[in-house]
């Protein structure tokens, strides 16, 4: 298991992270607090949050997290966007970042557009909270 280091503070000081890393990029307070409450606490997995597309990418890109959980609608940047830019990102690992998208719009993109942008799955708005982590770590291989 790879040891990511993640930056706390503006100081610059980092820990090791001995845990999955999960980066939660969602626009509504409400569920982006519900899904990091379940990550962390159902699964355990240590977790960042950003609430819109821009700044889900500038984390993406420091913390170098394990995997990513990404509204699709958002205002501004949206999933598919966000995506687009992280896919072109120079950062080697930010090019290979799994991703599960959550959407209550399912049918909305063709699956062969999110296979080519690396999406590993979708989970439906709403969503069961206490099932959440188990179709994360299911679409993400992790159980």
């Amino acid at each position: 298991m790879r040891l990511p280091m993640v930056r706390l503070g503006s100081r610059g000081s980092y820990c090791i992270v001995t845990q999955r890393l999960v980066l939660v990029i969602e626009d509504d307070e409400p569920v982006r607090e519900i899904i990091c409450s379940c990550f962390e606490d159902i699964a355990g997995w240590q977790v960042a949050a950003a609430s819109s597309g821009q700044a889900g990418l500038e984390l993406a890109e420091s913390i170098c997290p394990d995997a990513i959980v990404l509204d699709l609608m958002m205002p501004a940047m949206d999933g598919l966007m966000f995506l687009q830019h992280l896919r072109a990102s120079a950062t080697r690992s930010a090019t290979d970042q799994a991703v599960v998208l959550l959407t209550a719009k399912v049918d909305l993109i063709p699956s062969r557009d999110l296979t080519a942008l690396g999406v590993k799955g979708l989970i439906a708005k709403p969503f069961d909270p206490m099932l959440l982590t188990h179709q994360v770590a299911q679409l993400l291989g992790w159980d």
